[in-house]
């Protein structure tokens, strides 16, 4: 198991007492449509983990794999402009959640975030996630990711 998908595993199950069943892909996981056919599911059942600048803050908002992150939505659940919020860029994002982009898993952060959880996503019985790298990923249950990450489960998709 590559380095940064065993921490992970570590991690979950040291902090949250959650076992990963990580899955890693050689061809890579970057992409919904790639995470879905290498799993052999539906894109739908991929929960991405994007982080996005919203105003002075980094929210984690974990969406479908089917479906993009509204800004406008977002923007309208954090009282905000929409022309404040945007994607974090990749600096951002692993200086505060500990994660490089494609690799970022929807718990186990480096700081504390606030996480917003595509209700889409609880429409299945198993999702998959980031395990910590774009090549790693891991089933879970929508309501135990839910628990897990804290996320409250919200309309944010266009």
């Amino acid at each position: 198991m590559h380095d940064r998908a065993q921490e992970f595993a570590d991690r979950a199950r040291r902090e949250y007492d959650f076992d990963v069943e990580v899955k890693e892909f050689p061809e890579g996981t970057k992409t919904a449509e790639d995470a879905a056919e290498a799993i052999g599911c539906d894109v739908a059942q991929i929960a991405s983990s994007i982080a996005m600048q919203a105003s002075d803050r980094l929210v984690v908002v974990v969406t479908s794999g089917a479906n993009r992150v509204s800004k406008a939505k977002l923007a309208d659940l954090l009282s905000i402009a929409e022309s404040d919020v945007e994607m974090a860029n990749a600096a951002e994002i692993k200086a505060a959640l500990g994660w490089s982009i494609g690799g970022v898993p929807p718990f186990c952060h480096d700081a504390e975030v606030p996480i917003y959880l595509d209700e889409t996503l609880t429409e299945f019985e198993t999702v998959w996630a980031a395990a910590g790298t774009p090549e790693a990923v891991f089933p879970i249950a929508p309501d135990e990711l839910r628990d897990l990450s804290g996320a409250e489960v919200t309309d944010v998709a266009e």
